[in-house]
């Protein structure tokens, strides 16, 4: 049997944990918290693999091993990597509080409805971009994905970052900071989590069910619920396919590029996705802004004319989404698709423009196809009379970047 024992963040340590184990696996300091049993074997993790090679040999000759670990160790924690090499029957687990409730509880906040992400090993990317997208973040943070690369990547963002330190020590810290003062400090190595947080909705509703919301009940709104300019808006239909192709999720980023009313980069937002929209008008950045307000996302809304301004955009998109771009639309497709991840959608009303975007895709390496969509919806006439009533026909383009071993072709 293997005892998994959660110690630290606030929870009191009983030094007796360790009886009877013939062999102690834990952090340094876990290892120096707790009375030793006379003759075990001590191991200090560092890599995981070397650790769990010699525990096999007491757990095949059914020796008592005694595992600690920080916190909750079934919240992101080692219980994943024991439950897998030895099955979750052989394990007695007994958890502590974890790093990201005990940060919570410090700052009075319920965390039912908070996103929790790692980035201890992992690319950071993705912890930032669910930090741009939602009011209620909890990163569990690593060597070069700490405090300080969170601030500087969400300087622009409206955030504020507490950072947590040494939870459950006497050396403890709680810090409430700007993302533009946590990125001009050395964290040194004791920071346990960060929560990133938009304090007007950090609180948030009464749930049901733990976690981020699970996304909207529907998707491709009717354009009435939008503020838009003359009917200036990408039509219901158009964006069902739109969204399909995009398939923005939580950790993407998706521009909306000649946002207009910002329909979809406020639907994009609404499947979770962190979204840039490009406007190059002052009313319609500000149209953009009150939609994603009036439907209660993050939209960060840029201001200039593309391709020119997206050389200003830090980050690459996973997708894309056209829906302006006048004589320029070729070489605002090529400059997309030169820095799109997966995809770009573009859509259009000239027939005449169609062959230009399909070769601006192609010349990227994107494999590409398309629709005209063609739509007649129903209308009420006098006397109890419905009447077919046609929209305007629109092109619908999208690239898909392909595996690295293979080509794209654009037929």
């Amino acid at each position: 049997m293997i005892t998994v024992v959660g110690m630290g963040a606030g929870a009191p340590v009983d030094a007796s944990v360790a009886a009877g184990a013939e062999l102690v696996v834990g952090g340094r300091r876990h290892l120096d918290a707790v009375r030793l049993p006379e003759g075990a074997e001590r191991v200090v993790l560092g890599p995981l693999t070397p650790a769990l090679d010699a525990m096999e040999k007491y757990v095949a000759g059914e020796r008592r091993v005694v595992v600690l670990a920080s916190g909750d160790p079934g919240f992101f924690g080692i219980v994943r990597a024991l439950a897998e090499r030895f099955g979750p029957q052989r394990l007695d687990v007994r958890p502590g509080v974890s790093s990201v409730a005990a940060a919570f509880a410090r700052v009075g906040l319920p965390w039912d409805d908070a996103v929790v992400v790692s980035a201890h090993g992992r690319d950071p990317r993705t912890a930032v971009l669910l930090c741009r997208a939602h009011p209620k973040v909890a990163v569990l943070t690593g060597p070069g994905a700490g405090p300080a690369e969170l601030g500087a990547a969400l300087r622009a963002d409206g955030r504020v970052l507490v950072v947590a330190s040494a939870l459950g020590s006497a050396e403890e810290r709680v810090e409430r900071v700007t993302p533009a003062e946590a990125a001009a400090r050395d964290w040194g190595t004791a920071v346990s989590v960060v929560l990133c947080l938009d304090e007007e909705r950090a609180l948030g509703p009464v749930r049901t069910v733990a976690g981020p919301p699970s996304g909207p009940a529907g998707w491709a709104l009717d354009e009435s619920e939008f503020t838009h300019r003359d009917s200036m808006i990408t039509k219901f239909e158009v964006r069902a396919l739109a969204l399909a192709r995009l398939g923005p999720r939580p950790g993407d980023l998706v521009w909306d590029i000649g946002a207009g009313s910002g329909s979809v980069a406020v639907e994009c937002a609404r499947l979770g996705a962190a979204v840039t929209a490009v406007e190059k008008t002052p009313d319609g950045v500000e149209r953009v802004r009150a939609n994603a307000a009036a439907h209660g996302v993050d939209v960060h809304v840029v201001h200039g004319a593309a391709p020119a301004v997206l050389s200003g955009l830090d980050d690459d998109p996973d997708a894309v989404f056209v829906g302006g771009g006048g004589r320029e639309l070729p070489a605002l497709v090529t400059a997309c698709a030169r820095r799109a991840r997966r995809t770009v959608v573009v859509a259009l009303a000239a027939l005449d423009r169609v062959p230009a975007v399909r070769e601006a895709l192609a010349g990227a390496g994107f494999g590409c196809d398309g629709v005209l969509l063609q739509s007649s919806r129903l209308a009420p006439l006098p006397g109890d009379v419905t009447r077919l009533a046609a929209t305007n026909p629109v092109f619908l383009l999208w690239g898909v970047r392909p595996p690295a071993h293979s080509e794209g072709v654009c037929q």
